[in-house]
């Protein structure tokens, strides 16, 4: 089949192997391998005449049980639990931000209106958006606050 140099990368028409004719000579000797269904490893392939395990064996359910296992626990530590730790501490600094929320404080709402707050009660915050301009949010819909320096700095 193959002539030229001791590897075997040539055609017999001297042309190089590309490595398309490569691959599918390998997924050929894949399908056969798969259409002998392990015929002859049991037939005594590998010298001892001993037959190999069925796919469907117990060992083999168990073995892609363990696997898929693995990789969900590996998935939780990558992916899951790096995510609720973020979440829970950004509610954790939400919280404190309310909690620490008083009057003629500059906040921001979740809307973007900017205004300072006049009336605090437990479930609402009144803000004065301007001289005769107020408006009743729920302390929830509080996002930031802003502090003298940062609202200067946008300024300038």
């Amino acid at each position: 089949m193959y002539k030229g140099d001791p590897a075997g990368r040539q055609l017999e028409t001297g042309e190089p192997v590309t490595w398309n004719q490569i691959i599918a000579g390998m997924s050929d000797v894949l399908l056969l391998a798969q259409a002998d269904g392990g015929a002859a490893e049991g037939a005594g392939g590998d010298g001892n005449g001993a037959a190999a395990p069925p796919p469907n064996a117990p060992g083999n359910s168990m073995m892609q049980l363990m696997l898929m296992l693995i990789i969900g626990v590996f998935f939780y530590m990558i992916v899951i639990r790096p995510q609720t730790r973020a979440q829970k501490q950004k509610r954790q600094k939400h919280e404190q931000l309310l909690a620490a929320l008083k009057k003629n404080d500059r906040i921001v709402t979740v809307g973007g209106i900017i205004g300072t707050v006049a009336e605090i009660t437990d479930e609402r915050v009144t803000i004065k958006i301007d001289d005769n301009t107020r408006m009743k949010v729920l302390r929830s819909s509080v996002q930031e606050l802003l502090n003298e320096k940062s609202e200067k700095s946008e300024l300038d």
